[in-house]
């Protein structure tokens, strides 16, 4: 029986020139011209969770608490966790090796039923400001925070990882069934401003050296 190979939704019109199969997913780890950027990275392939319960605070994926306070989120552990609501949270898993989901009734894996990129680099949230009125720059909040709400006028779950005057990383999920449609307004946003698209390595450089 042949070995299943999943891809991904989003496609860039660039070629790749490094890639990898993992977890039955093929990742592009980086393309073509990625010398400058800003960036916009596919992250597709890596695994989500929705976790829903009453009592949130008992449980602690990976060993991390799952945070108190509605749109606030805690990155340990290579786990980005985010409180949704009184009831519900989403986990991330960005970086480490593969982390078997919790067998227990709460989580759902959600990772084939949306898209996950990264907007990184310089200049990117003026590439943002054209596709969302959330406020990004919102000095009263403090990466790492969580905004739900329309981005390209999709409902999107959008978290400012990073921020240092105009340059930074912004993390976003949204249905799969909009990923031809998202990457084209982004790239469409952002071509006044260099932005190209980057592989994996770009992003996880990024967790590895703290700078974009």
């Amino acid at each position: 029986m042949a070995a299943l190979q999943r891809h991904s939704p989003v496609e860039f019109s660039v070629n790749p020139v490094k890639t990898t199969i993992r977890d039955d997913w093929e990742v592009v780890l980086e393309y073509e011209d990625e010398v400058k950027g800003p960036h916009l990275v596919d992250l597709s392939h890596r695994k989500r969770w929705d976790v829903q319960s009453s009592s949130l605070s008992t449980i602690r994926p990976g060993r991390v608490n799952i945070p108190e306070i509605p749109n606030q989120c805690t990155f340990q552990n290579g786990l980005l966790i985010k409180r949704m609501n009184l009831t519900q949270a989403h986990v991330w898993h960005i970086y480490g090796d593969k982390l078997e989901m919790p067998t227990i009734y709460a989580f759902t894996d959600v990772t084939e039923s949306s898209i996950f990129l990264a907007l990184m680099g310089h200049d990117i949230f003026f590439i943002a400001e054209k596709l969302t009125s959330l406020d990004l720059l919102n000095p009263a909040k403090e990466p790492l925070f969580l905004l739900q709400g329309p981005f390209s006028h999709i409902p999107s779950q959008v978290v400012v990882m990073d921020r240092k005057n105009n340059s930074g990383v912004i993390l976003f999920t949204c249905s799969r069934g909009y990923a031809w449609d998202m990457v084209d307004a982004i790239l469409e946003a952002g071509e006044e401003f260099g932005l190209r698209p980057a592989g994996e390595n770009a992003f996880t450089g990024y967790l590895e050296n703290g700078s974009v």
